[in-house]
């Protein structure tokens, strides 16, 4: 299979042609947990319940997945810049490191999750109705954590070497099968909580597969050869990736705090808010996964092009990522006052958490536009190797105003509060990583263009 060439003077068509299969990858990837808890939400007697434990463990399932993008978002930028410069030596210790990494990585996190699983699972607001419903899905779905975080890591080695429409095949395999699986499990074998688990494992499983044989192809440009090894690269990937991994570490985060907040804020309808949460949470990762899409599947052509000191086609890359994440984030805001209620309506047929869920749909979609600009620049400057800026405009977005606003706004304005910490953050974050952007773009091309030494 023909790749992409990264460093084609029509910068245009390479960025739409790497984003695209990018964008539908992600948006494919996030159906695992949206079908998950459509399905489980509408299981009879007990859907509004076991979809509240599904919320729960959503905070440690985003966390087992950001150390993909530790390794993943880290390495595959590295791994960009070094073909951009034709060491393909150094770029096969790239992927042999970073598939030693995200192996040991998972198998550690799998560890700790296993023999933690009762405590995390209480002080991320299970109740004593969620927790055995969260408790099923989370010990199988942790289970599965070597497989999962090794394909998605390992994929955008896959979309770093040009091969975009592979990179997007491996989501749509397993997400085909979870489709699949989920009413099967739940339903017809009545596992229930257990059976939309065992759907989502047995589908990453599909995708792993896939991975691995494609990496190990001979007809692949850069193949999966283990090599030893080195603290220095390893060092590296780490570097590159904390600000990917604390942007999803961070989500993990946010939404512990908001569980936390909801319960405590929402009282006696604890329990219900949690569930409205998890349905608009579930409507956004529609929008932000597709956009993670966009500015995380755009990377290589931004690092290969750094590389290799074509600074014209990198700018052409830039503006044209930008325009892209704005025009999708705009469709998307027009399309959610359409869509809001129906979609809500596919987790239950409870008319009051329907119309919560609506009127949080509505109220997160306040600063989408703006958010885009956050994405791209973020993602952006890793991708240019500078994860300094990017570590601090994630961290000012998620850790100071995002949080700072959960924590605040409930004591008074009451529980409906949490809902207006997300456009706060969103617009907030924009503006800061815009300025931040403007000022050191130029500074870092003007650098790499007279610079004489490598990646």
């Amino acid at each position: 299979m023909k790749s992409l060439d990264l460093g084609s003077e029509r910068a245009a068509v390479t960025v739409m042609k790497l984003a695209f299969p990018a964008m539908l990858a992600q948006l494919i990837s996030v159906l695992y947990s949206i079908v998950d808890r459509i399905f489980v939400g509408n299981i009879a007697g007990i859907g509004e319940i076991a979809l509240a434990g599904l919320g729960v463990c959503a905070p440690v399932a985003t966390l087992i997945s950001a150390f993909a993008s530790l390794v993943g978002f880290g390495g595959a930028p590295l791994f960009a810049m070094s073909l951009g410069e034709g060491n393909e030596s150094n770029a096969k210790k790239i992927l042999s490191n970073s598939f030693f990494c995200l192996i040991g990585l998972s198998v550690v996190v799998t560890a700790v999750v296993l023999i933690l699983i009762d405590p995390l699972l209480m002080a991320f607001g299970a109740s004593e109705k969620t927790f055995s419903y969260a408790k099923q899905y989370l010990l199988i779905y942790t289970a599965g954590a070597v497989v999962s975080v090794t394909a998605v890591g390992l994929n955008q080695f896959i979309i770093a070497q040009g091969y975009s429409a592979v990179g997007m095949f491996t989501t749509v395999i397993g997400a085909v099968a979870n489709v699949a699986l989920d009413p099967l499990l739940i339903f017809t074998f009545g596992l229930g909580v257990s059976g939309a688990a065992l759907a989502t494992v047995f589908s990453q499983f599909l995708s792993f597969t896939f991975v691995i044989g494609f990496l190990l192809k001979k007809s692949t440009k850069i193949r999966l050869a283990l090599s030893k090894i080195e603290g220095k690269i390893v060092k590296k990937i780490f570097q590159f990736g904390v600000s990917p991994f604390l942007i999803l570490a961070t989500d993990s985060v946010i939404v512990i705090v908001s569980n936390m907040v909801l319960q405590t804020y929402g009282g006696a309808q604890g329990d219900r808010w949690i569930t409205v949460s998890t349905i608009v949470l579930s409507f956004m990762s529609v929008i932000t996964m597709p956009l993670l899409g966009i500015s995380t599947g755009t990377q290589p052509v931004l690092s290969f092009n750094y590389g290799a000191k074509k600074i014209s086609v990198l700018k052409k890359a830039e503006r044209f990522i930008v325009g892209m994440g704005l025009a999708f984030t705009s469709l998307m805001f027009v399309l959610s006052f359409a869509l809001a209620r129906p979609i809500a309506a596919l987790f239950t047929d409870n008319e009051e958490i329907i119309s919560l869920a609506q009127w949080g749909i509505r109220t997160y979609m306040i600063g989408i536009v703006p958010l885009s600009l956050q994405y791209v620049f973020v993602d952006g400057l890793t991708g240019l190797g500078q994860p300094k800026f990017a570590f601090f405009l994630s961290m000012s977005r998620k850790m100071v105003v995002f949080l700072g606003c959960l924590l605040l706004l409930p004591r008074f304005f009451g529980v409906e509060a949490v809902f207006y910490a997300e456009p706060i953050a969103d617009i907030f974050s924009a503006v800061l990583s815009t300025v931040v952007f403007a000022v050191v773009f130029p500074k870092i091309l003007g650098k790499r263009q007279n610079s004489d030494s490598r990646i």
